[in-house]
């Protein structure tokens, strides 16, 4: 059975999320895989109630995903950043990754899926571990650039491809992506960002926006391809 767990550290979260998990039993999928990076609930720009609802919906999802495919040969990771989730890993059929859409969709809540399985063999162990480092290089070149708010965006690491999640502005985006691409190792940087004005950013920040997506919803058009002076050679999308 696949480890459980890598989710963001906060000690209220994790017990609630715990909770869910004992009540729920343990799935053979990897939930909330955000690689390399402790959150600091109050500098995140979701709410700590939106936290821990991201939380329960990744636990809650990789259950799903392990009744709906039981007897497939999967390794699945399952991450939320305001109701927006991603699946990321190794499926056997074109035929499980569609299921598994399908599933993910249906969950209480979910308000987008972003479907990057594909169809291959499950990943070693030490094929995730480097994973987790190649997370860790890419959150700590973050830590170093001014233009990226401290935890403002989600780094989940996959067949050394760098998915991003997070409410940003589009400058943020843009950053964001070109960071990773430059860090050794990484293959592809896929930005899944819901991407906002700065006044928006900044009052989900302080509070006085709605705490329901649904109600404002920011734009959730791709950022435009970032194109440096020095063009990186790792593809983003």
């Amino acid at each position: 059975m696949s480890d459980v767990g890598r989710w963001t550290s906060n000690r209220g979260i994790s017990a609630a999320v715990a909770a869910v998990l004992a009540l729920s039993g343990c799935a053979p999928l990897v939930i909330g895989a955000v690689v390399a990076g402790t959150a600091v609930v109050a500098t995140d720009r979701r709410s700590t109630g939106t936290q821990l609802d991201d939380k329960t919906m990744e636990v809650r999802i990789a259950n799903e995903l392990t009744t709906a495919l039981r007897g497939n040969d999967i390794h699945i990771s399952v991450n939320s950043y305001d109701r927006r989730v991603l699946l990321t890993g190794e499926v056997p059929s074109e035929a499980v990754k569609t299921e598994a859409s399908a599933v993910a969709g249906r969950s209480k809540d979910v308000r987008v899926v972003s479907n990057e399985l594909v169809v291959a063999p499950p990943s070693s162990f030490g094929d995730r571990t480097e994973d987790s480092a190649l997370g860790a290089r890419v959150r700590a070149a973050f830590v170093n650039t001014k233009e990226i708010a401290f935890n403002s965006v989600d780094i989940v690491t996959e067949r050394r491809t760098v998915y991003l999640m997070g409410l940003v502005t589009q400058k943020e985006g843009d950053v964001a992506a070109h960071v990773a691409s430059r860090v050794s190792g990484v293959k592809q940087v896929v930005k899944l960002f819901d991407v906002a004005s700065a006044d928006e950013v900044n009052s989900r920040r302080s509070g006085t926006a709605s705490a329901n997506p649904a109600a404002k919803p920011p734009s959730t058009e791709p950022a435009a391809p970032v194109t440096p002076a020095t063009p990186p050679a790792t593809p983003i999308r």
